[in-house]
């Protein structure tokens, strides 16, 4: 048999070398970050799940799909905002802990970045996907970072009585946020199968209450009632949708809230609406959205008709202002906002970071951030299809 000849020996040699490295570096990567991927549910949880009416076909599914045009996910990477990430420093509200320690109206919130809230209603803390970690990933240093620092510490918050969970992403489920909870004298109230990535982290079992569509839990004089929402759920390339998303509704005896999670617009916002509003407040994501992916993210314009369809009073924008997690600029959300709710006669909240907003005195909306360049709905329409037709949209 022939010898290789000494540059084949070469080539051979820098190509082994390269498979060796790519295997140990997606090994290494495997292994960091392990424990945040979380676990799937086991056979108890999985019998429950199968039980949905979401779930089919070994998914939970949309009763409207969602529609991806993959070509324009593409090409959208090379279109990226030159102001995605902020310039300078953002100015975040200071004395968040002092004034939570203040005695708290019939309803108050505050906003600590992207869908991070604190809801203190009728006596009962409701703190909403709480993301106190450096990253949405689950390497938190290969992921993007966060704009500004919490502003407050977590450990300041143990005081709360519920943590509700929208749904498995890693801007909304944050094992390193989860596990400083472990302590905590407080129950979680996540979607069907997000629950096995708690108790994997070391969340007692019975502080946790997952649910379905509909499905509601009582906390003293607090009805929680998980509603739907049109997204997706996963954190590894196998487990996708195979965990529910949803959003809350807090019914207390006189005031009532409404978060959204993750959504794109959906005709079952209207029956929500229904038969749980009116609400006085309602947070609707508005951020990380594209022309490429409109069912999943709702965008601006759309969450004002979200707003309306839910028989909303005031609402507050959420999911913006902490990561880049899309091409737009990082204003561009609360500027179209401000435009689709002035055009439509929506009260609206923009609160700093930190701001402690007492529904009682609501403020007027302030235009705390930058002026920068951004497209307006004009020039990139978010529209959403109303069953994942691209030619049927709402």
């Amino acid at each position: 048999m022939k010898k290789p000849t000494s540059w084949r020996r070469r080539i051979l040699y820098l190509v082994a070398t390269l498979a060796t490295l790519a295997v140990l570096v997606v090994t290494v990567g495997i292994v960091l970050a392990w424990h945040a991927i979380g676990t799937g549910p086991d056979e108890a949880r999985t019998a429950r799940m199968h039980m949905s009416p979401q779930w089919h076909d070994g998914v939970f599914t949309n009763p409207q799909p969602l529609w991806n045009d993959i070509a324009g996910s593409l090409t959208a990477m090379f279109d990226v905002s030159p102001v995605a990430v902020p310039e300078s420093p953002i100015e975040v509200e200071s004395g968040t802990k002092e004034r939570l320690q203040e005695p708290a109206s019939a309803l108050r919130v505050t906003w600590f970045g992207h869908s991070t809230t604190l809801i203190e209603i009728e006596g009962t803390k409701v703190l909403t996907d709480p993301v106190f970690g450096a990253s949405p990933f689950p390497i938190e240093w290969l992921g993007p970072q966060r704009w500004y620092p919490p502003v407050m510490d977590l450990a300041d918050l143990s005081d709360v009585d519920v943590v509700t969970i929208s749904h498995d992403h890693y801007d909304h489920l944050d094992e390193a946020t989860i596990t400083q909870m472990l302590d905590w004298d407080v129950k979680f109230i996540v979607p069907l199968g997000v629950g096995a990535h708690l108790e994997y982290w070391g969340v007692d079992p019975a502080r946790i209450v997952e649910m379905d569509w509909w499905q509601e839990h009582k906390i003293r004089n607090l009805r929680i009632v998980a509603t739907p929402a049109r997204h997706a759920s996963g954190r590894q390339i196998f487990d996708q949708n195979r965990t529910l998303w949803a959003g809350y509704a807090l019914i207390g005896p006189t005031r009532r809230v409404m978060f959204s999670g993750d959504t794109g617009l959906f005709d079952e916002m209207s029956v929500i609406g229904e038969r749980l509003g009116p609400f006085d407040l309602v947070m609707i994501e508005v951020g990380a959205y594209h022309a490429a992916w409109p069912d999943w993210h709702i965008g601006p314009e759309q969450a004002i008709t979200g707003h309306k369809m839910l028989r909303g009073k005031v609402f507050m924008p959420i999911h913006w202002g902490l990561f880049n997690l899309a091409m737009h600029g990082w204003t561009e959300p609360v500027e179209r906002l401000w435009v689709a709710a002035e055009k439509a006669g929506v009260p609206i909240l923009t609160p700093k970071p930190g701001a402690v907003i007492d529904m009682d005195r609501p403020p007027a909306p302030v235009r705390w951030w930058p002026e920068v360049p951004w497209q307006t709905a004009e020039e990139a329409p978010i529209i959403s299809t109303k069953g994942g037709d691209p030619n049927d949209r709402y």
